[in-house]
């Protein structure tokens, strides 16, 4: 399920921010193989709900994590409608999102935890 890896910014960068870099007429659309699948789903799931194995995948990235990546990931998931929407439906909220995956046929997997 989680196989594509897990991280703090993960596609949700890339979505949320749009190439600043002008184009002249004779400079064709760049075509990246390596690019983010377009968002087409985003799942909503807690940590506790994750097999042991991947538990304990989580917990490691959110190790090597620092506070400012974290709150970095939150403002950006805050700043996409269809993210927000999904935790909202979950009764979560971005401050809960602790990982993100996400999966080649564009699904996005925000992984919370809650605060206890």
């Amino acid at each position: 399920m989680l196989a594509t890896g897990l991280t703090f910014i993960g596609a949700l960068a890339a979505h949320a921010q749009e190439s600043s870099t002008p184009r002249t007429p004779s400079q064709p659309p760049a075509t990246a193989p390596s690019e983010a699948p377009k968002l087409q789903h985003i799942d909503v799931v807690d940590v506790s709900e994750l097999p042991q194995e991947t538990q304990k995948q989580v917990e490691q990235v959110v190790a090597q994590g620092s506070e400012e990546n974290l709150q970095k990931l939150r403002t950006t998931i805050d700043a996409i409608p269809e993210a927000k929407a999904a935790l909202q439906a979950k009764g979560a909220t971005s401050a809960e999102v602790v990982a993100t995956a996400t999966g080649k046929d564009g699904t996005l997997t925000l992984i919370t935890k809650k605060n206890s």
